[in-house]
C-alpha cells in the first residue's frame, strides 16, 4: 500500500510536533530558536520529502530559525545522534526507540506514522538458499534492535527456527 502525504498535513504534523517539543518544560526560550537540527534518511520518505521541498524551512523562516539537515544512516544512528546532541529531532523505527528506551537513553516520542514497513530478506542469486528455513546454519547481517531484526525473529518463528539456529552477523 503506498501513502501519499500532501503538504499541508506533512507542514501541519512537523509543526505542531516541533512546536509542541519546544515548549515542554525546560526547553522554552526567552529568545528566538536560532536553529533546529533535524535528521533525515533514505529509508524514511517523509523527512526526504520534507528536505526536498524545503517546507520546513518556508515554516520557520518568519522566526527566524534555520533548518539543518543532517543524514543518518538508520534509526540507530539517529538515536546515537540524538544523544550526542547533534541533532534535535530524528526519525526512528518503533522498536528501535522502545530498545532505546528501555536502555535508558532519553528519548521522547513526539509524533508517531503508523503504517506498516516492508521488509525484505535477501540472498545473492547464486546461493541455495529460497525459503527461510534455508538459513538455518548460514551468516545473516541484521541491525540489533531495528524493526527488520524484529521482522527476522518472526519469519525465523514461522519457519520452526530462532537465532540460535544461524550465526547472525551484527551491523
Amino acid at each position: 500500500m503506498m501513502t501519499v502525504f500532501d503538504r499541508r498535513s506533512l507542514l501541519r504534523t512537523a509543526s505542531i510536533s516541533g512546536r509542541a517539543a519546544l515548549a515542554a518544560p525546560g526547553l522554552l526560550r526567552a529568545q528566538a530558536l536560532d536553529e533546529i537540527r533535524i535528521d533525515w534518511a533514505t529509508y524514511n520518505p517523509v523527512s526526504m520529502l520534507l528536505r526536498d521541498k524545503g517546507w520546513l524551512e518556508q515554516e520557520f523562516q518568519g522566526d527566524g530559525t534555520r533548518i539543518t539537515w543532517l543524514q543518518s544512516a538508520g534509526s540507530n544512528k539517529a538515536l546515537e545522534f540524538l544523544n550526542a546532541s547533534a541533532i534535535d529531532f530524528g526519525w526512528t523505527a518503533g522498536s528501535a526507540a522502545l530498545v532505546a528506551r528501555v536502555n535508558g537513553n532519553p528519548v521522547k516520542a513526539i509524533h508517531s506514522f503508523s503504517r506498516p514497513e516492508w521488509t525484505a530478506l535477501v540472498t545473492r542469486a547464486d546461493t541455495d538458499i529460497g525459503t527461510v528455513a534455508d538459513l538455518k546454519g548460514k551468516s545473516v547481517a541484521v541491525t540489533r534492535g531495528t524493526d527488520p531484526h524484529v521482522f527476522l525473529i518472526r519469519a525465523l518463528a514461522d519457519a520452526g527456527l530462532t537465532e540460535r539456529d544461524l550465526t547472525p552477523v551484527l551491523l
